[in-house]
């Protein structure tokens, strides 16, 4: 891996593994590689996502496929010297530092293999929680979709549902209004005031108060909403707003702190600027920590931690660097 004459780090231990092959944890592995760090990726490959069709609001990258543009991710930190390997992991934990105090992280995948670093990027991502409405996951990310600015425009004028969990949805409902002319609110329980009603009615939203039992498909995709009532309402595409919480599996050592989002929304890594945490050494990125992030957001959240890591890094190389000259100057003293 590429490094310097002066690197004052044992040769077994690099200075960063990033935990999440996304585009936060790649585009910080590319940055900290760019600056001649030894820097490890290691990927479950399974990227949040993967059913869609294409990659949106990314500047000249629209409508380029996920796995295609993590494909071309890959390829930029490798031609830097960067590793991109692929596993699940399952143990994060602090080891013992370095003779100078320079933190040291062991890293554990669930093949077995371990690695040391100096500094760690947590970009596990998200997992989406989807209400529990029968026949609905199955469409997850093709007709069934929760971001108007990542799918809107290709699910534009359509029979569109919104799916309610909670006060988010209504304005979920007026950002998909936006995109179709046709949409329905399906209530499932939730309050909806009557200020919100008519705001809705002034818009030509219908709302439905019935009880929904399942969506219906077809060979198609979706064709519509059964309710208890035993009524369909037609519908091509559903709005969710899902319950969002970020990755830690295999993390729990590392002591990062959580924290919960007003109205059950979800649960991420609590961070500071450039993606710093409670815990020296460990920096998050993307959708771990910004919930909402879009993929070209991740991307620069990963860019910003990276290059704040890199800087940390040169910080403690400074300081390893003077303490051995240190040395160095006190043992030929003594020589003499």
């Amino acid at each position: 891996m590429p490094g310097t004459s002066t690197d004052p780090r044992p040769e077994d231990t690099v200075d960063a593994v990033v935990i999440g092959g996304g585009a936060a944890g790649l585009n910080g592995a590319l940055m900290l590689a760019r600056s001649r760090r030894s820097v490890v990726v290691i990927d479950s490959g399974s990227p949040r996502n993967a059913p869609a069709a294409g990659v949106h609001g990314l500047l000249g990258m629209d409508g380029t496929p996920p796995a295609e543009l993590l494909r071309r991710g890959r390829e930029e930190v490798r031609r830097y010297g960067g590793q991109v390997v692929t596993g699940d992991v399952v143990s994060a934990m602090p080891a013992a530092p370095s003779s100078d105090g320079d933190p040291r992280f062991t890293i554990t995948r669930a093949d077995g293999d371990v690695v040391t670093a100096r500094r760690v990027l947590v970009a596990t991502g998200l997992r989406d929680v989807l209400p529990d409405v029968p026949g609905l996951t199955p469409h997850w990310g093709r007709g069934v979709v929760h971001c108007p600015y990542c799918h809107g425009w290709e699910v534009r004028d359509e029979p569109i549902g919104v799916l309610a969990v909670g006060p988010a949805s209504v304005h979920h409902a007026l950002l998909f209004r936006q995109l179709t002319e046709d949409l329905v609110y399906f209530t499932r329980g939730t309050d909806l005031d009557q200020a919100t009603r008519a705001g809705f009615t002034a818009r030509g939203i219908r709302v439905i108060d019935t009880p929904v039992a399942e969506v219906r498909s077809g060979r198609t995709g979706i064709t519509g909403v059964l309710l208890t009532d035993g009524q369909v309402v037609p519908r091509r595409v559903l709005a969710v707003v899902t319950t969002t919480r970020a990755r830690a599996d295999g993390l729990d050592g590392l002591r990062l702190p959580m924290e919960d989002l007003p109205g059950g929304m979800g649960r991420r890594f609590v961070s500071g600027m450039a993606g710093t945490t409670g815990v020296p050494g460990v920096w998050v990125a993307g959708n771990a920590t910004d919930l909402t992030a879009q993929v070209g957001a991740s991307a620069a959240a990963g860019a910003l931690a990276g290059a704040h890591m890199n800087a940390d890094l040169a910080t403690a190389d400074t300081a390893a660097a003077l303490a051995a000259a240190s040395g160095r100057y006190v043992r030929s003293s003594s020589v003499r």
